[in-house]
């Protein structure tokens, strides 16, 4: 189809995920680390075929996210949990290249499981290197208090036979200077243990298709560390870069009030639609908008939802919006989509794809039933 009738939808380019692949093969191809597509951020199964032209896997943190990345993405299958139930681990054992714990008691207590897959499944733990790069409380795995990683100190004396990988993960939309700062961090507290290991994850984070980001000093460090331990795979699983900056969400005007203000609603809302607004909180760009006031009319941008807070942000336009006036949300692929709710019984916005040549590939449109489905 050529053109999309209806919002809020998403739309994401395959030209822009091609474009950020481009750059992730090249880190590949300088480094010999494999990257894996982390499914929290994004995990929009029919363009994995993409995907997987140059990553190397996916990684999971629950049974149901493995399994997709099973069905749906060749390579390897990578899972991590604050916590597994032994009925997750079962379910998670036979889809999972790598499996990683967050302590050595679950490790311990799920013995007898993890045996049957010994050979099978290469199992590793999740450090915390007590380092903080990320200035959001709520996104800081290495906050005091975190219940994320295993501290230096409550590392045995020996290291239990078959673990083969230490996971960390510190950062949040960060450039690669955290990362070299991280690692450091890595190297004082663990890096004893690194000589045992046959593999290392560098976690997430990492913005590596940003435009100001320094692919550069992300390839040397990566091959600096690979000097000190030749015989160690190193894992980077991004989520975020994969898919920054490849997909809008399309919304319209529904009305316009005021109250001390200019308002105007939507038919996209923070809550439902694009909960990271409230939650980290953020103001998404909107193309063609400006700060309050610097342009000629400024509204206040809310959702059709009944909760109070289901407010966007604050926008200026060089025209007046009037009902019917489109509106698009930039860099909305990744989180966004995977975050979306039901709140409200509000439709979840249809998702499509643009392809190559321009044209509008409908990928999924939203019904009734997927809101009573769930309750």
């Amino acid at each position: 189809m050529s053109s999309f009738p209806e919002t809020p939808c998403f739309i994401v380019e395959e030209r822009l995920l091609r474009r950020n692949l481009e750059i992730l093969d090249s880190v590949r191809k300088r480094t010999g680390a494999k990257i894996l597509l982390a499914q929290k951020a994004f995990s929009m199964y029919s363009v994995y075929p993409i995907l997987a032209e140059v990553l190397d896997g996916t990684c999971s943190s629950s049974p149901d996210e493995a399994r997709l990345g099973r069905e749906y993405f060749p390579g390897e299958v990578h899972a991590f949990a604050a916590a597994y139930s032994e009925q997750d681990l079962k379910t998670l054992l036979p889809l999972c290249d790598h499996l990683v714990f967050n302590s050595f008691s679950q490790w311990e207590r799920f013995q007898p499981i993890i045996r049957e897959y010994a050979g099978k499944v290469s199992f590793g733990v999740r450090c915390n290197p007590e380092h903080s790069e990320t200035e959001t409380a709520i996104y800081d795995p290495c906050a005091p208090g975190s219940r994320l990683g295993i501290l230096r100190n409550a590392f045995p004396e020996k290291m239990p036979e078959g673990i083969e990988g230490l996971h960390f993960h510190t950062l949040c939309e960060k450039n690669s200077d955290a990362l070299v700062r991280t690692l450091a961090a890595f190297e004082e507290k663990f890096g004893d243990l690194i000589p045992q290991m046959k593999w290392i994850d560098f976690g997430g984070g990492h913005h590596i298709t940003r435009p100001d980001y320094d692919v550069d000093l992300l390839c040397d460090t990566i091959n600096g560390f690979r000097k000190r331990y030749p015989h160690v795979q190193i894992y980077l699983e991004p989520g975020e870069a994969i898919a920054l900056n490849t997909g809008t969400l399309e919304a319209t005007v529904l009305d316009l009030t005021w109250n001390h203000m200019d308002l105007a609603v939507l038919d996209a809302s923070a809550a439902a639609h694009m909960p990271d607004v409230l939650e980290m909180p953020y103001r998404p760009n909107i193309v063609g908008a400006g700060e309050p006031g610097e342009k000629a009319y400024t509204y206040r941008l809310g959702g059709p939802s009944c909760l109070a807070g289901d407010v966007i942000g604050d926008y200026s336009f060089d025209e007046p919006l009037t009902p019917g006036t489109r509106l698009s949300f930039l860099d909305m692929a990744h989180y966004t989509m995977v975050k979306t709710n039901t709140f409200n019984g509000l439709r979840l916005p249809s998702i499509y794809l643009k392809k190559m040549d321009g044209e509008l590939q409908l990928i999924r449109k939203f019904s009734y039933e997927d809101f009573k489905s769930r309750l």
